[in-house]
């Protein structure tokens, strides 16, 4: 008996993304091997097929999680991460997945059970049609869920939504990514992302203390993710300015990635007079980096060094705000992150449909800077108010874990399955 009714035994995740460091680009790679995590530790049998490390084996057991890395032999000829050669790798992807899934389904089925197949993004498009017309000729269709699911809109203009909603349930992780798709045509089932429960024991207080003491006299902002127009990074510089020249005593850490808009944005805040220090921390630790800001008095703190988990969260609780203030964001995952770190996150105003403005958060309606330094000001000068925030982001958080994301994803379940008609019927009128 396994603790979700209507989610079977076995489980199937198909995506570009994974838990390899080449497989790891942004929140799509946090998103498929946390909820395969989740999967495993609830007694599912767990399968994720995703684009790994050619350099690492086939395939890899891990408990209950079985990892398939797919497209070696194209990976090998594209060395720098998931993306290197994308189109060559998608119709790969489309090739092999297929055959590997029938087989799984077609097991399955021989000892009277379903297989839930959850595909994600476009890449996966190809494969989760070519899948559908696979398990209809072996005969076994009506022992798999096909679900497909939208984390952005990116690759949108690639889908044929009509034959994509023919072969699969499409689901997406917000409000704002159902707005989207249902511009295309689309009819969706929202459910949202979750985080895990160990964030929530991953901050100890004695090293936020620490932090904070070294801190006093200052305010801390943190800024992480990739180098993006779209993650807001040139309103997070501006608004630094802009609070500087106020006489705030304002220091923002930024740890993004290698992606070459990162000029960019060092280039606006250089040109705005702000001091910047680059820096490689020596131990990526709470004391290294204790002592990287007990000697810093820039602006600007760039780092260029692999920030833990723990660690990155230990910065969340002890920052003044951890600026999430993306202009487009499809679900918001680091905006929650925070919240269960006991950080305060300002956000942008999309898809974090957790968000509620000056109660657990703070949130940006526009790009514009002045918006940004506004609500810093704001929560710099009352008291009240960040701990209050504090503790009801907290609670927020615990309501989107990735327990309560499961039971979301059961429920739809059960009701994608009362839903859905004879798939081989529908195969036959559209073969």
């Amino acid at each position: 008996m396994f603790p979700h009714g209507n989610l079977p035994r076995h489980v199937v995740v198909l995506a570009f993304e994974g838990p390899d460091p080449y497989a790891t680009v942004g929140g799509l790679s946090v998103r498929v091997t946390e909820i395969s995590r989740a999967l495993a530790e609830r007694g599912h049998s767990v399968d994720l097929i995703f684009v790994g490390d050619p350099r690492l084996p086939e395939s890899e057991e891990r408990g209950n999680l079985t990892l398939h890395r797919a497209c070696r032999r194209i990976s090998d000829s594209h060395p720098r991460d998931v993306y290197d050669g994308e189109v060559e790798k998608i119709d790969g992807y489309a090739h092999d997945v297929p055959r590997l899934v029938t087989g799984m389904v077609r097991a399955a089925a021989e000892r009277g059970e379903r297989v839930l197949v959850l595909s994600e993004e476009w890449q996966t498009v190809p494969a989760i049609i070519g899948l559908h017309r696979e398990l209809c000729e072996a005969e076994v269709r009506r022992a798999a869920t096909l679900v497909w699911n939208a984390n952005n809109t990116f690759g949108f203009e690639t889908i044929d939504f009509a034959e994509l909603a023919r072969v699969a349930h499409i689901t997406c992780v917000s409000k704002y990514m159902k707005f989207e798709l249902a511009r295309r045509g689309a009819e969706s089932l929202v459910i949202p992302n979750g985080i895990p429960e160990r964030i929530f024991a991953a901050v100890r207080a004695d090293d936020v203390a620490h932090l904070r003491r070294i801190l006093a006299g200052r305010r801390l902002l943190l800024k992480a993710g990739r180098f993006d127009p779209d993650k807001g990074w040139i309103q997070a510089i501006e608004a630094v300015a802009h609070l500087r020249r106020a006489g705030t005593n304002v220091q923002l850490i930024l740890r993004g990635g290698s992606e070459p808009y990162a000029d960019v944005v060092l280039e606006r805040a250089a040109a705005r007079g702000l001091a910047i220090e680059h820096v490689t921390l020596e131990a990526p630790d709470v004391a290294g980096v204790g002592d990287m800001l007990a000697a810093s008095h820039a602006d600007i703190v760039n780092v260029r060094s692999f920030l833990p988990d723990d660690l990155l969260y230990t910065l969340y609780a002890c920052a003044d705000a951890v600026l999430a203030n993306s202009g487009r964001e499809p679900f918001g995952l680091v905006g929650l992150e925070v919240m269960a770190s006991g950080g305060i996150p300002i956000c942008g105003s999309t898809g974090e449909d957790y968000v509620r403005p000056f109660q657990n958060a703070l949130a940006c309606d526009t790009g514009d800077p002045r918006e940004l330094a506004m609500h810093l000001e704001r929560l710099f000068g009352d008291p009240v108010m960040r701990s209050r925030m504090r503790e009801q982001a907290a609670d927020t958080a615990r309501g989107f874990t990735w327990d309560n994301a499961l039971r979301i994803l059961d429920a739809k379940i059960a009701f994608m399955n009362e839903r859905t008609g004879d798939p081989l019927a529908t195969y036959a009128s559209h073969a």
